[in-house]
């Protein structure tokens, strides 16, 4: 019989009432993956207080695997996020983040996933919202690369060519995304392909600055990406492909994405 008396690093992604007094935490550990564990304990108890959504920390835990049973006996925090009680964007973009990552079950990657959730939670916590928002795209589109479903920005689904972002109608310099492709088309291609209105009323245009940034995200430091502004309209761009990619990732409409429409 291996020990029972485990200790890990963990990201507490979700917290849901068992009974009167107990508590079920969702818990993200890199050497673990995605499991579930009970807190005894009412609200007051110190444990219940330091088992909250979103901190990261050393957890101490008792795994009985035989019968299906792990409890919580300790936890050690590291980081909390106090901007996240007085920020309601930043709550909810972590409430994203950790339904993406537990319906996706963390790419099956448990420790780059974990590296990865750890550095946005930490990321949003420290800079203002507008830093925030930015910072969620950029989770978002490492993440969906760690899922291997993140589209190619540099050449054509359709004939490999580079994609080059051209004129469309309204004057703006955009190339645009196919979701049944999961791509982009260049020019000659979208010229073929726009003759359909059908296959054009679900292309997502994207504008140059938009892909630029994407591009920048997998091949630059973060420092240098965080340096770096985009306006308010790339970001929309980039803000409602990733949204798409992040549902299609998961294979259902994200329940935070429906009922924070307003707020994300």
């Amino acid at each position: 019989m291996g020990e029972r008396n485990k200790t890990s690093d963990a990201i507490i992604l979700n917290i849901t009432r068992q009974g009167e007094n107990n508590w079920t935490a969702t818990l993200l550990s890199p050497d673990s993956g995605i499991f579930y564990a009970t807190v005894y304990g009412g609200p007051k108890s110190k444990l219940r207080s330091l088992v909250q959504k979103f901190n990261i920390g050393k957890l101490y835990y008792y795994d009985d695997s035989q019968r299906n049973l792990r409890k919580i006996s300790d936890f050690d925090v590291i980081y909390y996020h106090q901007t996240f009680s007085t920020d309601i964007y930043k709550i909810w973009a972590a409430n994203l983040g950790a339904e993406l990552v537990i319906k996706t079950k963390a790419a099956g990657d448990y420790q780059n996933t974990y590296t990865l959730l750890c550095a946005f939670l930490n990321g949003i916590d420290a800079c203002d919202e507008k830093g925030a928002r930015l910072g969620t795209l950029r989770f978002l589109w490492r993440y969906l690369k760690l899922l291997g479903v993140q589209p190619d920005t540099s050449y054509c689904v359709s004939c490999s060519s580079p994609v080059e972002a051209g004129n469309t109608q309204e004057g703006n310099c955009a190339t645009h995304y196919f979701p049944n492709m999961n791509g982009f088309l260049c020019g000659d291609c979208l010229s073929s392909y726009n003759q359909s209105k059908e296959n054009m009323n679900q292309a997502l245009p994207v504008s140059r600055n938009a892909l630029e940034y994407l591009r920048a995200i997998n091949t630059q430091t973060p420092g240098k990406v965080r340096a770096m502004t985009i306006s308010a309209d790339d970001a929309y761009d980039i803000k409602r492909l990733v949204y798409i990619l992040a549902e299609q990732a998961a294979g259902c409409k994200l329940k935070t994405l429906e009922s924070g429409a307003l707020i994300l």
